[in-house]
């Protein structure tokens, strides 16, 4: 290389680490960009909060107060409160957190909004202690809300979900069930309708079975069916129905459901009119009000709509004894036996499925004089024996629990599955030799 050139690259290397010295020292005097900008503006544990009471610009009062650790409404009517709804908006308050700091030690508030704030929230501690928070206007992006708390001079942007979040209505909050009842402390449940009174209780099993007018086994899933509809059913406060109370006068009743757990009785009157619109009148609630119409197709039913169909009630349970047409099967171990003869199992299965799955059509008032024969189940650790007889009357076949008054109708290819079961019946294969 010429000794120009030489000359050259050294002063453009000179000049060049010059240049990545003062850039470092720039950027090392500059200050730190925080990666995190929020601020912790107020936090109270969730079981500390005894009182919110937030106060509108519009003048409008929100009073919710916490007993024995139960939301309610006391302002502006008292009203039950919805506990999830409530919760969601007490937790924008248990951390609450702001995006940045406007300004330090703010003097005049009015640029704000928070002179005359939006939202003036003050919640009462368990220990009497209170905090108040203030939210005053959208900040020009619209990305956010000004907030501060009275006894903090800094001024803070909340995001525009947390407004949200704490700007509610008592309709928001309410509770808008029709009954309250606990469904896991329910002990009856009583429906009148089609001319009918069933009652329904639960046995030592935990089971629906119907109480009156006569003692019958019960669908316990139309039942749950039942409760469930009953429970979920909600008053519409977003679309009101200004003629709602004249229209349920005016209306023929369908049905009055009561139902009863650890804390009294509630009622439920169901009224339909003739464009098939159901409004119904609770007792726990004050009002009447519009209900979809799968609570009125639930609650429009008769005795029979709520019997077991079910001829066993073994379930999934694995039974120990079966007696078909006289002869016994026993299990022993993992092995099913007739006698001295050890059977196939998947033979003995299936011929439990298909007692397991045995149900009714429907009910009759009488039954056939020729008999087909009978079956006995044992299982729950033989604590539940349950003997059904087949008859047949022509070319019908019916069915009748041991012990029950009942007379069932049953399917002409349900009575051939299971004769055609207990036919697959067969002793275990011998093992091939070797």
């Amino acid at each position: 290389m010429k000794p120009k050139g030489l000359l050259i690259a050294v002063v453009l290397l000179a000049v060049l680490s010059g240049v990545v010295w003062w850039s470092n020292k720039k950027q090392a005097a500059a200050p730190k960009t925080p990666t995190d900008t929020t601020t912790k503006m107020l936090t109270i544990p969730d079981d500390q909060f005894l009182e919110v009471r937030v106060r509108k610009l519009t003048g409008e009062v929100l009073d919710l107060r916490r007993d024995t650790g139960k939301w309610r409404i006391a302002e502006p009517l008292p009203l039950g409160a919805d506990p999830d709804s409530v919760s969601s908006m007490v937790g924008n308050l248990t951390n609450l957190n702001a995006d940045k700091v406007i300004e330090e030690n703010a003097s005049d508030l009015k640029p704000y909004g928070l002179d005359t704030p939006t939202l003036d929230i003050v919640v009462t501690k368990k220990d009497g202690k209170t905090a108040e928070v203030l939210v005053g206007d959208d900040v020009p992006t619209g990305s956010g809300a000004y907030a501060k708390l009275v006894n903090d001079p800094r001024v803070f942007t909340i995001g525009t979900f947390v407004k949200t979040g704490l700007d509610k209505k008592p309709d928001d909050l309410r509770d808008k069930r029709l009954l309250t009842f606990d469904s896991d402390k329910l002990t009856r449940v009583e429906l009148q309708a089609k001319g009918q009174t069933v009652e329904f209780g639960k046995n030592s099993s935990n089971e629906w079975q119907i109480l009156k007018p006569v003692p019958l086994r019960a669908d316990s899933s139309q039942v749950d069916a039942l409760v469930g509809k009953l429970k979920d059913a909600k008053m519409d406060l977003a679309n009101p129905d200004a003629d709602a109370a004249k229209k349920f006068a005016a209306a023929p009743k369908i049905a009055t459901a009561t139902v009863s757990d650890s804390s009294g009785t509630q009622t439920f009157e169901l009224h339909k009119t003739t464009d098939k619109t159901y409004y119904a009148k609770s007792s726990a609630v004050e009002g009447i009000y519009k209900v979809p119409s799968d609570i009125g197709d639930a609650l429009d039913k008769g005795r029979d709509d709520f019997r077991s169909k079910k001829l066993f009630d073994f379930g999934f349970s694995d039974p120990t004894k079966l007696e078909v047409k006289g002869v016994p099967y026993t299990k022993s171990g993992d092995k099913w036996k007739s006698g001295d003869k050890t059977m196939d199992n998947s033979s003995v299965q299936g011929l439990i499925d298909k007692l397991r799955d045995f149900s009714a059509t429907k009910f009759a008032e009488t039954g056939g004089s020729k008999q087909v024969f009978d079956a006995t189940v044992t299982s729950n650790n033989d604590k539940r024996v349950e003997k059904v007889t087949v008859t047949m009357q022509g070319d019908r076949f019916f069915a009748q629990r041991e012990g029950e008054p009942s007379i069932y109708e049953v399917d002409t290819a349900a009575v051939a599955g299971l004769q055609q079961a207990v036919l697959d019946l067969k002793g275990e294969s011998a093992p091939k030799k070797k």
